[in-house]
């Protein structure tokens, strides 16, 4: 039997809530299921403003124009990450600065973020890679020295903390995914957090495609019209119906993912007692939410032969980001440092398949297969 990379995972409620807001005759944006989202998450986990958008790409715009990005001003983000990490301060006419990753972790080296600020720099994204927690004070603290903005690239991070502090909370704007890929989904979709106040009144024009409408309709104003720039980012009450069921049994979900998280890490630690391949490493200060389990091999090579091992077995397991720093679309505006962590990750690293309807059986059948293609079967 096939065992894919992800499967989607449905509660059974999202087709009622579906039903639901249509039939309440609402289903564009900021409808009943939108705001039933927006206070989950602020009670939860405590986010000081919440607004659902059509991506994670299109929280991570808003963020960029919420930090008045201009041509000129340069951003430091890690290389090993999604271009939508960096598209969205690029469009602004931001120069991008890569960091390179962890040699223990495939997260941002928060230790050389410092040499890389110059007068020029206006903010840090920090990109919580697998959802677990770059070191926020180091970060914070750079930022603090230089007056710099930090925004959390926390796609995949739903539910994961640094000490005790939710992702999410910790910089002055946040991004999430909810991408069918993610922890809870909504097949496209994503949600700006907003924790500084001064961005929250702006933050809900330029949602609105440049104009006062939110503030309308709470009636604080008695006609709406253009006061900034701005898209339309809301999604359809339709998506949020969805993400709601998921919301719902958010807590279930996170058990079970972290269950096979955690079958994997038992099962594949031969690989680590024996130095044969690299597996998840999780900083003291960072929680698991058990967004991916991955492991680096010892070359591009080998990483390609155990793909096709697995998938001959019916198993899928991928690769992931390459490096940004060495993109056809970036490397000639790169100031020319070498990322050799970067390129490891970008060479090495394969992720497993892990997602809630994965049983217990289908994990054992690809821990055997990779314990049998190191000769450890």
């Amino acid at each position: 039997m096939k065992i894919g990379f992800n499967k989607p995972y449905f509660t059974g409620k999202e087709a009622g809530y579906i039903r639901e807001a249509v039939e309440s005759m609402k289903i564009s944006g900021d409808g009943m299921f939108t705001r039933k989202c927006h206070a989950f998450f602020e009670k939860k986990y405590g986010f000081r403003k919440c607004l659902l958008t059509t991506s994670c790409t299109d929280a991570l715009e808003m963020a960029a124009i919420l930090l008045d990005i201009r041509p000129g001003d340069e951003v430091i983000a890690p290389s090993f990450t999604f271009s939508s990490t960096v598209n969205a301060f690029i469009l602004r006419g931001a120069k991008v600065v890569f960091t390179d990753s962890r040699p223990d972790h495939p997260g941002m080296d928060e230790g050389a973020v410092g040499a890389l600020v110059t007068p020029r720099t206006k903010c840090i994204v920090a990109v919580h890679y697998a959802g677990v927690a770059c070191d926020m004070d180091t970060l914070r603290a750079i930022a603090e020295k230089h007056k710099l903005s930090i925004v959390e690239d926390a796609a995949q991070s739903m539910d994961a903390c640094f000490k005790d502090q939710p992702l999410g909370s910790l910089g002055e704007l946040a991004a999430f995914s909810f991408h069918e890929t993610k922890n809870i989904i909504s097949g496209e979709g994503g949600m700006l957090v907003v924790n500084n106040e001064r961005f929250t009144g702006r933050a809900e024009i330029i949602r609105e495609k440049g104009t006062n409408r939110s503030a309308f309709f709470r009636g604080e104003v008695d006609k709406y019209g253009w006061v900034d720039i701005g898209s339309s980012f809301l999604p359809s009450d339709i998506i949020a119906a969805v993400l709601y069921a998921q919301t719902e049994e958010l807590d279930a979900i996170q058990a079970r993912r972290k269950a096979i998280w955690e079958q994997y890490d038992r099962a594949l630690a031969p690989l680590r007692e024996k130095a044969q391949a690299r597996l998840p490493f999780l900083p003291g200060y960072a929680s698991n939410n058990a967004h991916m389990y991955y492991m680096v091999c010892g070359s591009g090579e080998e990483r390609t032969r155990l793909i096709a091992h697995l998938r001959k077995a019916g198993i899928i397991a991928v690769f992931h980001y390459q490096s940004l720093h060495k993109s056809s679309y970036y490397r000639d505006r790169h100031d020319g440092r070498e990322l050799p962590n970067t390129d490891i990750y970008s060479e090495r690293l394969l992720r497993l398949p892990l997602f809630y309807e994965l049983t217990d059986e289908q994990v054992s059948q690809v821990t055997s297969r990779v314990l049998e293609f190191y000769g450890l079967g």
